[in-house]
């Protein structure tokens, strides 16, 4: 059972950064849809010319591989910046939701009313994840929109659709990273140090694996190897497998965190 007033609190607290990083993900979106020429890519070709390959290939872009509008979007904005900005939201909302009020001495005075350990952490583990949820049914809702008002009839929407339900199952396993580690810890800077290294770790790591072909298998070792926007749209045999081990990773961290958190030694 959940406690509606936290719920609201906190959901209130997460909304102004959910904005922020929802209106960076809008103008990106608007920028790379509007960038867009269904007749010829000649003009994508050229600016990306213009940066040094090993800057491509880090960033996953895969030029001029694809001609469709989702293809395009896949690639230029699924494909990077969907990972990054998303991630670095769920860092800091993942710290917010346990490790932060420790921290500061905020849940003392929570677990103080009328509210077991478990329904506190319950109740800002679903805050957190409705945000992940809202962020990316605005990414959605938003492309298909400007996609329908500039190009119309040209997005495939049952695969723009796959593409975000993956982005939404990567990032809810991001934040559950971040849960998890803000659950175990009761500092900030230790939560941060593993919830929020460890993402951005696999993010390196998967730029790194995009440099050189020699390190192409240091991309499986990290989380993003399990979303990949071109299969997605490809409809590959894996797709469903890996959104089965997104989904799985989520499942088991937010309930490890949960469990850590009732058991756990707090400085009340």
């Amino acid at each position: 059972m959940l406690s509606g007033p936290l719920f609201r609190k906190t959901f209130k607290s997460q909304l102004r950064i959910l904005v922020i990083f929802a209106a960076i993900l809008a103008m990106y979106m608007g920028v790379e849809i509007s960038m867009f020429n269904p007749d010829s890519m000649d003009g994508i070709k050229e600016m990306m010319d213009m940066l040094p390959q090993q800057m491509i290939n880090a960033m996953n872009l895969d030029v001029g591989a694809e001609t469709s509008l989702v293809g395009f979007l896949g690639s230029y904005f699924y494909g990077f910046i969907v990972i990054m900005v998303p991630m670095i939201f769920n860092i800091i909302a993942s710290n917010n939701a346990a490790a932060k009020l420790v921290d500061s001495g905020a849940m003392a005075c929570l677990l103080s009313a009328p509210n077991s350990r478990t329904r506190v952490i319950a109740t800002q583990a679903a805050a957190l994840i409705l945000s992940n949820i809202l962020l990316m049914a605005f990414v959605t809702v938003m492309g298909i929109a400007v996609s329908q008002a500039l190009f119309p009839g040209d997005l495939d929407i049952r695969a723009f659709l796959l593409v975000n339900a993956g982005a939404l199952l990567m990032q809810l396993a991001v934040s559950a990273i971040g849960f998890s580690a803000s659950c175990l810890f009761n500092e900030s800077r230790l939560s941060l140090a593993l919830g929020g290294g460890l993402p951005v770790l696999f993010l390196v790591l998967m730029m790194l694996s995009g440099v050189s072909e020699d390190l192409d298998v240091v991309r499986y070792t990290t989380l993003y190897s399990l979303f990949d926007p071109a299969e997605i749209i490809a409809g590959g045999d894996t797709v469903g497998l890996c959104m089965a081990a997104l989904a799985a990773v989520s499942v088991v961290l937010y309930t490890l965190g949960i469990l850590v958190f009732r058991r756990k030694d707090l400085p009340l």
